[in-house]
């Protein structure tokens, strides 16, 4: 009997869990790998929300019109940027500036955490400098994270 009241509660436990809905929020940081240190680097986060609905069209072989959206109503003008420092300076490389952006992730990250959000997936990507003329480059990585919505 003790061993069936186990189950049950398992088993009610998980079907909350199952019902619960999930939110997820986008943090992305862009260091500058651009020689010299002119370039910017920051953790960027939005605000605002958007629903991407909004902006996206069907396309069919009968019906090809492209999507006419506004630009301009994507954007968001709400948003928090922390600075980070750039990977070069006029030196060469700053292995002192990546530890100190490494530093700040952290603190963004544990504060996210500390809000109730779950590290769900990290995702990262780069430009990097194609040669003499080049001069660009950047570091993305997204961080995704996650929480239950609250219920009212």
């Amino acid at each position: 009997m003790k061993k069936l009241g186990i189950i049950l509660a398992i088993a009610f436990m998980s079907f909350m869990d199952s019902n619960a809905q999930v939110e997820y929020k986008v943090i992305t940081s862009v260091e500058s790998i651009v020689p010299s240190g002119l370039g910017r680097s920051r953790i960027v986060s939005a605000s605002e929300e958007r629903n991407y609905k909004d902006f996206t069209s069907s396309r069919t072989e009968e019906d090809d019109e492209r999507n006419k959206s506004d630009r301009g109503d994507i954007r968001v003008k709400n948003f928090e940027e922390t600075k980070l420092l750039n990977f070069y300076n006029i030196g060469g490389i700053r292995f002192q500036n990546i530890a100190a952006n490494d530093a700040v992730v952290t603190s963004k990250i544990n504060t996210m955490v500390e809000e109730g959000w779950e590290l769900a997936f990290v995702t990262s990507a780069v430009e990097s400098d194609s040669g003499k003329d080049d001069g660009q480059g950047i570091f993305i990585t997204r961080y995704i994270f996650k929480r239950n919505k609250p219920t009212n």
